[in-house]
């Protein structure tokens, strides 16, 4: 596998501090999978502006590798896997197509990002 890519749904559940969130942060690490790649548009998903719960979030997302930009090629692929599987947003297919060949996607939401993973190169899901 080489990179962890998160969805908003993974971002926000990681960044939540409790006993799962840790277990599963520490088993992502042991397995060379930290830090996560997190798109910059998921950030237009998981913060919303309310400074009580952006701080949790905010604190999580200085531990990730925030992609400012999303070249043409991955923007490309994405709009392919969404017209694949006629389902999901435009993030959850950034998601996946950033994470090909060969990474895995933290998520919270598995239905969509599953159906899109199933038309990408060798991605895997994880529910968060």
């Amino acid at each position: 596998m080489t990179q962890l890519t998160l969805d908003s749904g993974g971002a926000i559940r990681l960044a939540h501090q409790n006993q799962a969130a840790a277990a599963l942060i520490i088993t992502l690490r042991l397995h060379g999978l930290w830090p996560p790649v997190v798109p910059s548009v998921v950030l237009v998903e998981c913060l919303s502006g309310r400074p009580t719960t952006d701080v949790v979030v905010n604190r999580f997302l200085k531990t990730c590798e925030i992609v400012e930009s999303i070249t043409v090629p991955i923007a490309r692929r994405a709009g392919v896997l969404r017209g694949l599987v006629q389902r999901g947003s435009a993030v959850a297919a950034i998601v996946v197509a950033m994470a090909e060949p060969g990474g895995a996607v933290v998520t919270g939401d598995l239905d969509d990002l599953r159906a899109l993973a199933s038309h990408a190169d060798d991605v895997i899901v994880h529910r968060a």
